[in-house]
């Protein structure tokens, strides 16, 4: 969301974190939630580094109901069988030591 001072500062990490992993093991989507693609397109161009994944967007918060979130941002890592592999709720740096070993380990990197 682009009101959401925890989302506004987890995108560019999200970026990061897309240019550091294997294109052909990992990939970064983000779903913005009740807002228009007007709204989000001008937010995403002050946006540094600029996302170069796909944003979906779901004006009617539809995946609110169908995915576990508790609030915003909520970050799902999903595994190779479709679970969810990891769920953090509130922001993060995904690009940080921490976070990334454990993505890294979800894909089988050492």
């Amino acid at each position: 969301a682009t009101w959401c001072p925890p989302c506004r500062r987890e995108l560019p990490s999200l970026e990061r974190l897309r240019r550091a992993l294997p294109p052909d093991q990992a990939l970064v989507l983000g779903i913005n939630v009740g807002e228009t693609w007007d709204t989000v397109a001008g937010f995403i161009a002050g946006v540094e580094p600029a996302p170069a994944f796909p944003i979906l967007y779901d004006e009617k918060s539809t995946a609110l109901k169908a995915w576990p979130v508790k609030g915003l941002p909520t970050t799902f890592v999903i595994d190779r069988n479709g679970r969810i592999a990891l769920r953090a709720v509130g922001g993060r740096e995904f690009d940080q030591p921490e976070p990334m070993a454990q993505i890294r380990a979800l894909l089988g990197e050492k």
